[in-house]
């Protein structure tokens, strides 16, 4: 269905070579030297280049919102994708930090926004709690938005892309998506979103089980879920982790909604999860446990939930430190030490 490339192993080892070469303990940046092999299998070369980056936020509203499961109103999707156009969102000041742009696209967003891209599918998502989110249709459609995005920015030359997102409601529909692809109860997926109360979090897994339950949803047709109790920034950004294998592009996972669209994305498109690079482990239920499905280590623990990409820039500050080591350290032959040797 979707023709995906292959990381170029040959590259892997010269970048792992490298690393060994380097006047440091083997191994000794863990995740992070296992991530620019990564890099260098995506890109074919061991001279790995991600100073052309941003982050693509995919930006939708939900109809669940309705049932309170949120603490704010869907009113402030359109307010905070708005100002994802003025630069005045925390994931807009993180990228300025890092010399990453900011790419918002309303996917879905339920009135019309100034200053971002429209790739608009409908004015929001239906409710799920009555009916199906959106047509099995528009859930292919939204997919394909992610994919357009990505060769887009592939064509202007960015060799690494964050994945942020913005809806609220979006972890009720990304915890009722992974309830069905994980075949795990809504309450062992379920967190507190951006802020609910211990009844407001119960009536949110009550709405997620009623949903799933009157939908019934296929767990082995991606569509039909997304299409069932998904949203459309889920969709965008399951699109996006494709077209990152299609077109050669490192995709970096952000939280939760990232991660539920990076496992939507590898059940439609298998090993397009060779081209994604984990950030860090959301403080949201079950993050931890698709990362290890995905085969994805994350080298960030630090109990963040914000969303927009927010924690894919504080991976790509600490990767950028990394990279020094790598292209700037001394190596052994330089100094003339012996170098370390592999235990057995």
């Amino acid at each position: 269905m979707y023709k995906i490339r292959k990381l170029d192993e040959q590259a892997i080892e010269n970048a792992e070579k490298k690393w060994n070469s380097i006047a440091k303990p083997l191994h000794s940046l863990g995740v992070f030297e296992d991530i620019v092999k990564n890099i260098a299998g995506i890109q074919g070369t061991q001279n790995i280049d991600i100073k052309k980056r941003c982050v693509l936020v995919m930006c939708a509203d939900n109809g669940v919102v309705c049932e309170r499961v949120t603490q704010t109103g869907q009113e402030v999707t359109a307010v905070v994708t708005e100002n994802f156009a003025k630069g005045a969102t925390s994931v807009c000041a993180m990228a300025r930090n890092i010399g990453a742009d900011v790419v918002p696209i309303d996917v879905g967003v339920a009135r019309d926004v100034d200053g971002v891209v429209n790739k608009k599918i409908s004015y929001g998502t239906k409710n799920m709690l009555h009916e199906k989110a959106m047509t099995y249709e528009q859930a292919k459609e939204a997919v394909q938005v992610g994919i357009d995005c990505v060769k887009e920015l592939s064509e202007k030359g960015y060799k690494i892309i964050v994945t942020g997102e913005m809806g609220i409601g979006n972890t009720t529909t990304s915890s009722a998506v992974a309830s069905v692809l994980l075949d795990r109860k809504a309450e062992d997926v379920t967190g507190r979103g951006a802020g609910l109360t211990s009844g407001a979090l119960e009536r949110k897994i009550e709405v997620i089980k009623k949903s799933i339950e009157l939908h019934k949803p296929d767990k082995n047709d991606i569509f039909d879920v997304l299409s069932k109790v998904g949203g459309y920034d889920i969709a965008a950004l399951t699109g996006a982790f494709i077209g990152g294998a299609m077109y050669g592009v490192a995709m970096v996972i952000d939280g939760f909604i990232s991660s539920v669209a990076a496992l939507c994305a590898e059940k439609l498109c298998p090993k397009c999860s060779d081209f994604m690079i984990a950030s860090h482990v959301s403080k949201e239920s079950c993050t931890a446990d698709i990362l290890e499905l995905l085969g994805k280590k994350a080298p960030i623990n630090a109990d963040m939930c914000l969303g927009e990409g927010t924690g894919g820039m504080v991976m790509l500050a600490a990767l950028d430190t990394a990279l020094c080591v790598y292209n700037e350290m001394s190596t052994f032959d330089d100094i003339n030490v012996e170098s370390y040797k592999e235990l057995k």
